[in-house]
């Protein structure tokens, strides 16, 4: 009988994290599909791909959509046990590595992109131009490649030749091989928000002193790029949340397996999966100009679906009434 009721709780425990992972397929291709729809939209207009702030967001939204896929793909081969050797999963980590400082670095980019429109208006167009925009994703690219290569210096150094060619199961904490590879980890991504957070502050105590002493129309969008200054400060935030939480389920680790389990679950979706469907909330809906493309583009997809269900359905039709007619003739 104790045979029986433990099979039956490990059968519900595998049955829950099945379904776990199925809900994160979901949402996943749900927030692919999205940012497919506004990356196309962007790529539809002129005006978006030459100015400073569609392009970054365009940036963030194939680093939040790559972002998306890798950690979609690690999640499958961590439930499943699929190892790989420890070389190919070097390449994977570096990408992932890359890309997941890559969106919070552009958010803090746009940040300043707001706070010379609205402080510098009279620069705004030499500043942010499409060269010094192409410009800035180099130096972004850059600068986000620096904790990638602090990790993995820190493990090239600490690590024998001979675990290159094991098989593990990939993850960036295979890197971490002591306690101070965690802690440098920790050191390098908080010193990136210490200097994100100073630029969000910074940027967003300039804009209230323009918006209190504006009036009008300029008024109003100068509130609506703190507002927009705000909610780039929030998605940091959950970017930041989401560094530290691999020192959280390291912690809930020593205490209880399946408790893990959980908490790795429940800090994926809300600090991985949640922050990768603002941008697309910020800009893609937010922004009127980039709205209303989208509106017209959805609603001509649908029209053109619809035509084309037309077309085949009175393809059939004639097709049916021509083999009658010859029927009905013979």
């Amino acid at each position: 009988m104790a045979d029986n009721n433990s099979s039956a709780g490990g059968e519900v425990s595998l049955k829950q994290i099945n379904d776990k992972v199925i809900i994160v397929q979901i949402l996943v291709i749900i927030f692919l599909c999205i940012n497919l729809l506004l990356i196309v939209t962007f790529f539809r207009k002129e005006c978006f791909y030459t100015t400073a702030r569609y392009i970054l967001f365009a940036v963030t939204l194939l680093s939040d959509s790559f972002i998306l896929l890798m950690s979609n793909i690690l999640l499958i081969m961590n439930h499943f046990n699929f190892t790989i050797q420890v070389w190919l999963c070097i390449i994977i980590s570096v990408v992932v590595l890359l890309y997941v400082i890559v969106t919070p670095v552009t958010l803090t980019a746009m940040t300043l992109e707001r706070f010379v429109a609205i402080c510098m208006p009279l620069r705004h167009a030499e500043l942010c131009s499409t060269r010094s925009t192409i410009h800035c994703i180099l130096i972004i690219h850059g600068l986000s490649s620096v904790r990638c290569i602090v990790i993995l210096s820190a493990f090239f150094a600490s690590a024998s030749l001979s675990v290159y060619k094991q098989s593990k199961v990939c993850s960036v904490e295979m890197f971490m091989l002591y306690r101070w590879h965690d802690h440098l980890r920790s050191a390098v991504s908080q010193f990136y928000f210490l200097i994100m957070c100073i630029i969000i502050v910074f940027s967003y105590v300039k804009i209230m002193k323009v918006a209190k002493a504006a009036s009008g129309e300029n008024k109003k969008s100068t509130w609506k790029g703190l507002r927009t200054v705000i909610l780039h400060g929030f998605q940091l935030l959950l970017c930041l949340i989401q560094l530290w939480c691999p020192l959280i389920e390291a912690a809930v680790f020593q205490i209880d397996l399946m408790l893990f389990i959980n908490v790795r679950y429940a800090t994926y979706i809300l600090f991985n999966v949640t922050p990768k469907c603002l941008s697309p909330l910020i800009y893609g809906l937010r922004d009127e100009t980039f709205f209303n493309a989208l509106k017209n583009y959805v609603f001509f997809g649908f029209c053109y679906l619809f035509l084309c269900w037309i077309h085949k359905l009175t393809t059939h039709c004639c097709c049916c009434l021509i083999f009658f007619g010859s029927f009905c003739l013979h």
